[in-house]
């Protein structure tokens, strides 16, 4: 089903998060072998609500100037308060400085070093280790565990979660939800991506970096839910800033002409309350 999320204007909820969220690292291999960085956010919340595993896009983790330069940018940060607030845990493992990058954003993506096969590794991985972590467990067993996606992220969310492949129905452990922000979903829907978790897709319609096009068709395809939120861009979730052309970007939908990449704070406020009703839905 396809929700066009018209604009109108809610409250900002991450006025009503706390303001100083702070993380601790953690550490542990990716199915490749390679030894993963991961941040945790904690709630105040003595039985875990679930926690939600994270996952940067292609400008990685970190903030690469301003004042928040080397530490978590704006976007993770905003997200980890806001979902703390509301009792969950939150991991977000880094995919790229473990392999010696920064960003991918300005590599053409036939040149990438780390594509989606590390990412799967990644968070496949992640799943498994959080399941195994005392903080994530209730009385009753294992909290559930949501995965959550920008980007490039957001594509590995979907290339984590393909029953169609055979490492990933040999986890035991699985997302209770799977949650992307403008994912590339060509490829996915060139595989025939079949969901082995309900899969929300939350989408800019003026995205010409990875366009909403092959996002619906992947959603009527896998029975996703699918949020298209018109007058946004990609990045349209980021907590400040404005619309501004990416002419370092060689990829998107008008190769060598640059992506749009900015803020539209309804839509942001409006995916953000769809956000956390879904996880309230699927983390009981």
């Amino acid at each position: 089903m396809i929700h066009w999320a018209w604009c109108i204007g809610l409250s900002g909820l991450l006025l009503a998060a706390p303001a100083s969220a702070l993380p601790q690292e953690a550490r542990f291999s990716s199915l490749d072998g390679t030894l993963l960085t991961a941040w945790v956010f904690q709630p105040k919340a003595t039985e875990p609500k679930g926690t939600v595993v994270a996952l940067h896009g292609c400008g990685g983790l970190y903030a690469s100037s301003g004042p928040r330069k080397g530490q978590l940018n704006s976007r993770h940060q905003a997200m980890a308060e806001l979902l703390t607030a509301e009792g969950y845990s939150v991991v977000f493992p880094d995919s790229l400085l473990p392999r010696g990058e920064t960003e991918l954003c300005t590599q053409k993506i036939g040149s990438r070093r780390i594509g989606q096969t590390e990412r799967r590794a990644d968070t496949l991985a992640a799943l498994a280790w959080v399941a195994a972590q005392p903080w994530a467990q209730r009385a009753a067993g294992p909290a559930p565990i949501a995965l959550l996606g920008w980007s490039h992220g957001g594509s590995a969310v979907l290339a984590a979660t393909d029953a169609a492949r055979a490492d990933v129905r040999a986890q035991a452990v699985r997302p209770a939800v799977a949650i992307a922000f403008y994912p590339g979903c060509q490829a996915s829907l060139t595989a025939r991506y079949t969901a082995s978790a309900p899969l929300v897709l939350l989408l800019g319609e003026l995205d010409d970096w990875t366009a909403p096009g092959p996002c619906i068709d992947l959603g009527k395809s896998a029975g996703a839910e699918v949020n298209v939120y018109p007058g946004s861009y990609h990045g349209f979730d980021a907590p400040s800033g404005e619309v501004r052309l990416r002419s370092d970007v060689p990829g998107g939908v008008n190769a060598g002409q640059g992506v749009h990449v900015g803020p539209n704070p309804a839509a942001r406020d409006k995916a953000h309350a769809r956000l956390l009703e879904v996880l309230q839905d699927a983390m009981k």
